[in-house]
C-alpha cells in the first residue's frame, strides 16, 4: 500500500473515531407511576423521586435521589433518621408555600395554618429524556375556605450536570383580590441533608451567583444559589454533592431574594423585603386583582462536586436562554 493510500485510510479512521466520539449518549427513559397519594418518577427503572400529596398540609417531593444514589433532602418529619436534625417540621423536603397569603399562614404548621390541597392532575407523563407532572391545587384556610389556587408543572430531566427538576408555578387570584404579604417565610423551599448544612461544620457551604457565601447570602438577590457539601457513603468515605437552585429571568421579580440558612433551609422568596433588609419602612408584598396571576420559575440541579466543578454558572446561562 502506497503512502497516499495509507494517508487516506488514516483520515477515514480518524473520521470514524470522530463520529463515534460525538454521538450522543443513550437517551434516558423516564417512567411515572401514579399511586394513592402521589406519583413516582423513575429514570431507566431507577427511583428518582415521589411527588406526594397527602403527607401533610402541602404537596412535596420526597425522597429525592441524586448523584451516587444519595438522598438529597432531609427525611424528617416524614421519617426519623439517626443523626438528622428534627427542627422546623414544616420544612418538608421540597415544597412551595408562603407565610402570608391574604393574612393566612401557609408556611408553618402552627395552629390556624392554611393548607394547599391537591385537586387534579393535569398531566402525568413519562417518556424519552423527560417526565412531567402538572397539577391544580387549592389554597384553603383553617376553616376550609378557598383563598386562591395554583397550577404547577414539574419537569424531570437528566444531563451532564446531574438530575434536574424544573418547578414552574402560576399563582392565581381565583377568589378575588389576593395579597402575598411581606415575610421572610417563603416560598420555593428545599431542606438539605443535615450532614450538608453549614452549621454541621462538615464542609457544607452556600454560594451565590454574586459570590456571597454562607450567612452573607441570606436575603440577598441572586440568579442562582448553590448549597453543597459531603455526604458519608460508608465508614471512611464521603461524596461531595450539591443542590443548585436557578431562578429563570422570566420569573416574577427576578432575581429573587433567598431565604437560605446555615442550618439547612434553602428557599427562594420574591415577597420578602422588610425582614431581609431589616427595615419596616419597606414593603415587598404584592397584590393581584381578581383573575390576575403571576408565574414563578425555578430549576433544581442535583450535582456532583461544588458549584464551580458542576458548572452552575453555565447551567444558569443555558437555563436563562430557554424561552418560558
Amino acid at each position: 500500500m502506497n503512502r497516499t493510500c495509507c494517508s487516506l485510510l488514516s483520515l477515514a479512521l480518524v473520521a470514524c473515531v470522530s463520529m463515534v466520539s460525538v454521538r450522543p449518549s443513550a437517551a434516558a427513559e423516564f417512567s411515572v407511576e401514579q399511586h394513592k397519594g402521589g406519583v413516582t418518577v423513575k429514570i431507566d427503572g431507577q427511583f428518582f423521586t415521589d411527588y406526594l400529596t397527602e403527607t401533610g398540609p402541602k404537596p412535596i417531593l420526597w425522597p429525592i435521589v441524586g448523584p451516587y444514589e444519595l438522598p438529597m433532602t432531609r427525611a424528617f418529619p416524614m421519617k426519623k433518621v439517626e443523626g438528622e436534625k428534627q427542627d422546623h417540621p414544616h420544612q418538608r423536603s421540597l415544597w412551595f408555600t408562603h407565610g402570608d397569603v391574604n393574612g393566612v399562614d401557609f408556611w408553618s404548621e402552627l395552629k390556624g395554618h392554611g393548607s394547599i390541597v391537591h385537586r387534579a392532575y393535569l398531566k402525568v407523563e413519562g417518556g424519552e429524556n423527560a417526565a412531567v407532572i402538572a397539577t391544580r391545587n387549592d389554597w384553603v384556610d383553617a376553616n376550609g375556605k378557598k383563598v386562591c389556587e395554583d397550577e404547577r408543572r414539574l419537569t424531570f430531566t437528566v444531563g451532564s450536570r446531574g438530575r434536574t427538576i424544573d418547578f414552574d408555578i402560576t399563582l392565581k387570584a381565583s377568589e378575588g383580590p389576593l395579597t402575598f404579604g411581606d415575610t421572610k417565610e417563603g416560598a420555593m423551599g428545599i431542606r438539605v441533608p443535615t450532614v450538608m448544612d453549614v452549621n454541621s461544620k462538615q464542609g457544607g457551604q452556600i454560594v451565590t451567583s454574586e459570590g456571597l457565601t454562607d450567612t452573607a447570602a441570606w436575603g440577598k438577590p441572586a440568579s442562582w444559589v448553590d448549597y453543597h457539601g459531603e455526604i458519608p457513603v460508608g465508614k471512611d468515605e464521603k461524596k461531595h454533592v450539591g443542590i443548585a437552585v436557578l431562578n429563570h429571568p422570566s420569573s416574577f421579580r427576578y432575581p429573587t431574594r433567598w431565604h437560605v440558612r446555615d442550618y439547612g433551609l434553602f428557599a427562594a422568596n420574591p415577597f420578602g423585603l422588610k425582614d431581609f433588609e431589616k427595615n419596616d419602612q419597606l414593603n415587598g408584598s404584592y397584590t393581584m386583582q381578581a383573575g390576575e396571576s403571576i408565574a414563578l420559575r425555578y430549576r433544581f440541579v442535583f450535582h456532583k462536586g461544588d458549584a464551580a466543578a458542576a458548572g452552575i454558572e453555565q447551567a444558569f446561562e443555558e437555563y436563562a436562554a430557554e424561552k418560558k
